[in-house]
């Protein structure tokens, strides 16, 4: 073999075949099916599985952590979550008094009353959009919405919004008067009502509830809702307490809120994000509990995980391994 072909194979050895330094800690191992189907280890196998699954099992055992020291606990989740079963998940937090505030949107808000006076159906994701419109049913992802839900909405909130008509209320007012009214076991705000969690809605017009104020505004000009009771409210909420905890289903204006009363206290404890997005254009949703940190609404000593995935999936998984 010619010389300075040892060479070149020498050098691609060196490069290729290099020793490591060992290196300790959990060894990568899945599940065994060999030992039949036990769903409760096959959660516990995410640990060891990598990728999403051990950053799913970190996830647990943070709020598992959450709980365990006692942590003051914000629970954030966008109105789309509320359109999906997980509503049923959150209603059992408030329900139980697992969590302390919650913080959503519009929606997250509308539709949790919206389903006890009608319910939802399971559609598709490629229905045709002319087809539902001539129809009246309003398509989410592939959650079929029927308009006259919100007609019932309108015929339930706006005698409500009548007895108030001269006052100001905060949105989380409003959301406490609405949870008592619907007076059903099957609402999330109704139990918030029940035991006293305060639920924050930052975005409250930018749903169904904002076209009922809209149209309740323009003949009731007095009425007003004041957000900055609120921004007072949640930011104090975050003061003097010895732990707090962070657990964020989805992103957007509901992620930021949380975090941002954080900072008030220089930053969470705990913190678990579950979204979908990415970092690459510097938004705050696609964040990364790092930049966080770097802001001071998580703290430099807490655990925190971000779970890349849906939450219809994943909180179901949570709930069952750190709530119930």
């Amino acid at each position: 073999m010619p010389e300075n072909t040892n060479k070149k194979e020498n050098t691609a050895r060196k490069n290729i075949l290099r020793e490591s330094s060992e290196i300790t800690g959990e060894s990568v191992k899945g599940y065994d099916f060999n030992s039949g189907i036990n769903w409760e280890k096959l959660v516990d196998s995410f640990s060891s599985t990598g990728f999403q699954a051990t950053n799913l099992s970190k996830a647990i055992e943070i709020i598992k952590k959450m709980r365990q020291e006692k942590a003051f606990i914000y629970l954030g989740y966008t109105s789309n979550l509320v359109t999906s079963g997980l509503r049923d998940i959150f209603r059992y937090l408030a329900e139980h008094k697992l969590i302390d505030v919650i913080v959503t949107t519009a929606g997250g808000v509308e539709e949790d009353f919206i389903k006890c006076l009608g319910d939802f159906k399971v559609g598709k994701f490629d229905a045709d959009g002319k087809e539902l419109r001539d129809k009246g049913i309003n398509r989410a992802g592939n959650i079929f919405i029927p308009n006259s839900r919100y007609c019932r909405f309108e015929e339930f909130i706006i005698p409500i919004l009548e007895r108030y008509k001269d006052k100001i209320l905060t949105p989380s007012e409003l959301i406490k008067i609405l949870g008592k009214e619907i007076n059903n076991k099957e609402s999330i705000y109704y139990w918030c009502y029940k035991n006293n969690i305060p639920v924050f809605c930052p975005a409250v017009t930018d749903g169904s509830l904002g076209d009922m104020i809209y149209f309740f505004k323009n003949k009731n000009p007095n009425f007003k809702i004041d957000v900055t009771e609120d921004i007072v409210a949640i930011n104090n909420s975050t003061m003097g307490k010895k732990k707090t905890g962070i657990i964020i289903l989805g992103s957007g204006i509901i992620k930021h809120h949380i975090c941002n009363a954080n900072m008030f206290r220089n930053g969470a404890d705990y913190a678990v994000y579950i979204n979908s997005q990415q970092e690459f254009d510097g938004s705050d949703t696609g964040a990364l509990p790092e930049e966080a940190v770097s802001w001071g609404k998580i703290a430099k000593t807490a655990e925190s995980i971000k779970v890349y995935g849906d939450a219809t999936i994943l909180f179901p998984i949570i709930a069952g391994k750190a709530f119930v």
